[in-house]
């Protein structure tokens, strides 16, 4: 019996003697692992004008989350409170918010000092409609170190004291210009007669209200009068009543209109002179002589301060256009016939560039002349993919009017001029309506809606000129 509990005895001292050597070939067991996740965040609920709920998915071990909840999605500031907000829940109400907001919320998970990275970002937009800047455009435009006009394009009939387009071009702007009366065609009934009527009612309203008026535009092919086009007498004939056209408007309106596009969209799209009557009947040189004689009525009538301006269009994606233009220009500059240059800037959220519009813009700027962003409209619907203004392009048309505003509001001084908005509502743009582009009745362009409320366009301008 003792044999027998001695030989038991050796053997559970060799068994522990096993277990002591296999404890020290491997090692003491290693702690579990207590590295935490990076949390996910997942869509916002209960979604208000006020308020939302963040959600988000629960980290084993976390023992709290931090959220954090901005209006950029930079998280380069954070709304009051919501700056590491900790919570032990995998859910917070965000209250204490504006309607119509955008707001972007992350996460991290938190377990003693240990903190992880930050979650995904999940935006969220309150409902409700955002109350837009109501800062009027000239107001703040004209508390700038150096000020500009504020310009809209006018119709004569809107023109009418006490109604919705008079209170509002009073309150926004300082500029006005013509849509389209003041081109040949409405104007021009014949050979030295004329239709005043709409063009003095415009220029009385500008010239009464203390409001700038650009006149637009004297030459343009799209608005020469059937009996210049049918004209039958020889090209000499024809280029004198251009010179008297033109001398005869320019002196009715001196000291009255300030500045004037001479020629209109005289390049066409492929860099080369627009094969126009202008051109077929006068000449290479016609460009020229229109700003001579536009100079000569001027100075004629003692206005040696009218602005001469050239005007076209897309010239800061077409570059063969663009430097036909500015050959244009030089020339002109060559006998002191030009004052300024007019870029239309009839844009789209997406195109020009900021790149692109700075250096067309710059080209004329190092010239020495005034630049006039003259028909400033921005298309959200160019390839007629959306059937109502999005939220998303809605801000998308935010940011871009405020680009183009900031690289005019950062011009030197002696080359600012105008920045003129090409009309007042949506339903009211030519946009729509053009058969040039494809998508007739389908976009939001301009700075109000059909109702005459300020659109985020509108609080982009204003962001532009901070």
């Amino acid at each position: 019996m003792k044999i027998i509990n001695i030989k038991m005895r050796i053997a559970l001292l060799l068994l522990l003697t096993l277990l002591n050597c296999s404890k020290e070939e491997t090692g003491s067991p290693s702690k579990p692992d207590t590295a935490l996740a990076t949390p996910f965040a997942s869509n916002a609920s209960n979604i208000t004008d006020n308020s939302f709920t963040a959600n988000w998915v629960l980290v084993p071990k976390a023992e709290s989350y931090l959220i954090d909840v901005s209006t950029s999605n930079s998280f380069s500031t954070f709304v009051t409170g919501y700056s590491g907000l900790e919570q032990s829940a995998t859910t917070v109400e965000v209250t204490g918010l504006s309607s119509g907001i955008t707001y972007f919320y992350r996460v991290r998970a938190k377990q003693g000092t240990e903190i992880t990275n930050n979650s995904n970002v999940i935006t969220v937009t309150t409902t409700g409609v955002q109350a837009e800047d109501p800062t009027y455009l000239k107001d703040k435009a004209n508390t700038l170190a150096n000020p500009f006009f504020v310009g809209v394009a006018v119709k004569a009939n809107q023109l009418t004291e006490g109604s919705s387009y008079d209170v509002v071009l009073k309150n926004e702007f300082s500029s006005i210009t013509a849509e389209y009366e003041m081109k040949m065609n409405p104007i021009s009934t014949g050979s030295g007669s004329y239709s005043w009527e709409a063009v003095d009612k415009i220029v009385n309203y500008g010239n009464n209200n203390g409001i700038n008026v650009h006149g637009h535009a004297l030459v343009w092919h799209n608005a020469v009068p059937d009996w210049l086009s049918n004209f039958s007498g020889t090209d000499a004939e024809f280029a004198l009543e251009i010179k008297k056209y033109i001398t005869d408007v320019v002196t009715r309106y001196a000291g009255k209109i300030k500045s004037w596009d001479v020629v209109n969209e005289a390049v066409d799209d492929n860099g080369n002179m627009r094969n126009t009557i202008f051109l077929q009947k006068m000449g290479s040189n016609y460009i020229k002589d229109c700003y001579q004689w536009a100079r000569d009525a001027a100075n004629a009538a003692g206005d040696t301060n009218l602005l001469l301006f050239y005007n076209d269009y897309a010239t800061s994606t077409n570059i063969p256009k663009q430097n036909k233009v500015f050959t244009i220009v030089d020339d002109l500059m060559t006998s002191n016939l030009i004052d300024g240059v007019g870029f239309q800037m009839h844009n789209t959220y997406l195109s020009p560039t900021k790149e692109q519009i700075e250096t067309d813009i710059n080209r004329a700027v190092v010239l020495g002349l005034k630049i006039h962003v003259s028909e400033l409209d921005i298309q959200v619907n160019q390839n007629n993919d959306i059937t109502y203004l999005t939220e998303e392009r809605s801000l998308a048309q935010k940011e871009k009017y405020k680009e183009i505003v900031n690289i005019y509001n950062a011009l030197p001084e002696a080359n600012k001029y105008a920045l003129t908005v090409w009309g007042f509502k949506d339903n009211e743009s030519w946009i729509p309506y053009s058969t040039d582009l494809n998508h007739p009745g389908n976009d939001w362009p301009l700075l109000y809606n059909n109702k005459f409320e300020l659109k985020k366009a509108h609080t982009g301008f204003l962001e532009g000129l901070d």
